[in-house]
């Protein structure tokens, strides 16, 4: 089987929730004002075996080097575009898929921190049942991680939040109660993306995950056979394909990643289980 790696000027995206950062476009944008850089923020996910997770996001904030993160006035607020109500299923953000939260510009030099700000609105769903989210007092203040990127000015960048709803809920023992605790993935900036169909559309719903070592990446193809994992490190990767119960699971190996660069797989044609 051939994989066939497509050169790209930077990689656009990342994919357990988490970060990245990259340049959207290596040139100049006229409309940034002198001496400033604009970050693009998006939201993507990992998947996670519920019906839907629903978040409540507030916004962005971003901390420019040498700033103190006590310092509130230091943050500079991203304005939230994703929706008007501020709700954002995790669930349709895999495959390909992303929701932007929007755009600001920060002075050329570089990035410290990213603060993600959520609500107290978020819930899942499972077999027709809602679910609350409760979440610590400490997620209050935001869900902090270091970025330490230089940004140019005159140029645009893409802020990749990489949310992994699976991993990010955690049952209460006992008590029925579900915690939202966010896991968050940093994604280096040169960093190697997988890409591919998968069929037939009956097998849907079919989860693609990366392996790498000890390392998974993962997420869903998409209603059209789609299915797209960033942020990933270069290497050599084992794909599983695990579709519905009426088809066979498919791993492959020898899938080479290279930074900066989209590794297109041939496509993968799935076999339905004999009865």
């Amino acid at each position: 089987m051939k994989y066939l790696p497509n050169k790209i000027i930077c990689a656009l995206w990342a994919v357990v929730a988490t970060f990245a950062i990259s340049c959207s476009v290596n040139e100049e944008d006229s409309n940034i004002t002198e001496g400033m850089a604009k970050v693009n923020v998006y939201l993507i996910d990992a998947p996670a075996d519920y019906d839907a997770v629903w978040v409540e996001v507030l916004g962005v904030e971003i901390l420019p080097k040498g700033e103190q993160e006590d310092n509130g006035s230091a943050w500079i607020n991203l304005a939230n575009e994703a929706t008007e109500d501020r709700m954002i299923n995790l669930l349709n953000l895999s495959g390909g898929a992303s929701a932007r939260l929007g755009e600001v510009e920060v002075p050329a030099g570089e990035i410290s921190q990213i603060r993600l700000l959520l609500g107290d609105n978020n819930y899942l769903l499972q077999d027709d049942n809602r679910i609350n989210l409760t979440t610590p007092s400490a997620q209050q203040s935001g869900l902090k991680i270091k970025v330490d990127k230089p940004v140019q000015a005159g140029i645009s960048y893409d802020l990749i939040i990489d949310f992994d709803a699976g991993k990010s809920i955690v049952r209460a023992g006992n008590s029925g109660q579900y915690i939202l605790k966010p896991v968050l993935r940093a994604v280096a900036e040169e960093s190697a993306t997988i890409e591919g169909v998968v069929i037939p559309l009956e097998a849907y719903p079919v989860n693609v995950a990366a392996i790498i070592g000890t390392d998974t990446a993962s997420t869903f193809a998409s209603e059209n056979g789609r299915y797209v994992i960033r942020g990933l490190r270069a290497g050599n990767y084992r794909l599983i394909f695990t579709p519905n119960e009426a088809f066979e699971a498919v791993e492959i190996g020898d899938v080479n990643t290279t930074l900066g660069e989209v590794t297109e797989v041939e496509n993968i044609e799935l076999t339905p289980i004999e009865e």
